[in-house]
């Protein structure tokens, strides 16, 4: 079947209905911006009571591949969408099947719910990676480790995130030890990256083809997880330049529709390697809330339901920093200070690790 998206010939109109597919964060401050412009969302989570789910019109309350929920859910929406990539895409592929208009297609997903098929289809768009090697079983691993210098990043091929999933492995005596770690579950080992920092860059394509991009950001990490992103980030313009290119070409290439976030790492010399996409809106794109006009969420919702795409310059310099487990107790403190905007997700437990809350640092440019 082919992922083409289907053509729109017309933009949805206020009172239709978007549904989401997961109910954490992302998808509550999707469902925001969907209400802003007037539009219903629906979401489909296993969890009841979803942060999502509860500033919403309705939830419905299903696993995320269960056939009689995935039929409600497309007939009750007119366009579908998902707040994160490890939904099935076999749902996807379902809802697109059945004629429901689904962004992004099914494509997207699977590429980038398995990191072989990432990387792969990376290096044919053009968008370079790290030298890679598929690992299926200890022997493979081995192999690999004749070819890929070392240190080198072990990763299972599926899930994992924020650092879950993966391991360093420092000499070649390592495999096996490193192999159960992992669960030894299909792999890619990756080699080791020398970037002087890690750069991301959020992006939007919609059904007519038309692309839009955001200013680069700036990351660091605190035990795997992302903790800050300043943007916009300052870079040379053969920088910012390569860095638009490869978000359309990829965005081109996957003929995708929706925001996309995509991690590259930044060599220092003008080369850009890519890290990873992420075919949702990212957590590096936050700072986009309260420093552009239309920030990557609305984008979403545009793209996604035939709407002209929106302005991406900032109008301002902002720190986002993601709080994590008991960094929300700082609620109140943070809430006071004039120049920070304190975005709460409604979760409940504060459970080591787990994003609670961001907030942006707001400065002029």
């Amino acid at each position: 079947m082919s992922d083409a998206p289907s053509p729109v010939s017309s933009a949805l109109a206020p009172g239709s209905t978007v549904g989401i597919l997961g109910g954490g964060q992302l998808g509550r401050m999707l469902s925001q911006a969907a209400s802003r412009l007037g539009f219903d969302v629906v979401i489909l989570d296993p969890e009841d009571n979803s942060p999502a789910g509860r500033v919403s019109r309705g939830q419905i309350v299903a696993a995320y591949d269960d056939p009689t929920a995935l039929n409600v859910f497309g007939r009750v929406c007119d366009v579908v969408t998902f707040e994160f990539e490890n939904v099935p895409a076999r749902s996807v592929e379902l809802l697109a099947e059945t004629g429901v208009r689904v962004a992004p297609g099914p494509r997207a997903l699977a590429v980038a719910q398995d990191r072989v098929l990432e990387k792969t289809f990376l290096n044919e768009a053009g968008a370079p990676t790290v030298e890679f090697a598929m690992v299926d079983d200890l022997a493979s691993l081995e192999t690999a480790l004749k070819v890929i210098p070392l240190p080198a990043l072990l990763k299972t091929r599926r899930e994992g995130y924020d650092g879950k999933g993966q391991v360093w492995i420092k000499t070649a005596k390592q495999a096996a030890a490193a192999w159960a770690s992992i669960g030894e579950r299909p792999a890619v080992l990756e080699a080791r990256a020398l970037f002087v920092r890690e750069l991301s860059i959020i992006c939007a394509r919609g059904w007519d083809g038309r692309t839009a991009v955001y200013p680069l950001g700036w990351n660091t990490h605190k035990g795997g997880i992302l903790k800050t992103t300043v943007a916009p980030a300052e870079v040379d313009p053969k920088t910012e330049r390569r860095a638009r290119a490869i978000a359309r070409a990829v965005l081109e290439q996957l003929d995708y529709v929706g925001v996309l976030g995509i991690e590259l790492f930044d060599l220092g010399d003008g080369r850009l390697l890519v890290n990873e996409i992420a075919p949702r809106v990212h957590n590096t794109g936050h700072w986009t809330q309260d420093g552009c006009v239309c920030d990557q969420f609305e984008q979403h919702i545009r793209a996604i339901a035939g709407w002209p795409l929106g302005p991406t310059s900032a109008h301002a310099h902002v720190e986002m920093t993601n709080l994590l487990g008991d960094d929300i107790d700082q609620w109140e403190k943070l809430a006071g200070k004039p120049d920070m905007r304190l975005h709460l997700y409604g979760k409940g437990e504060a459970r080591p690790g787990r994003k609670m809350a961001h907030v942006n640092r707001v400065r002029p440019l």
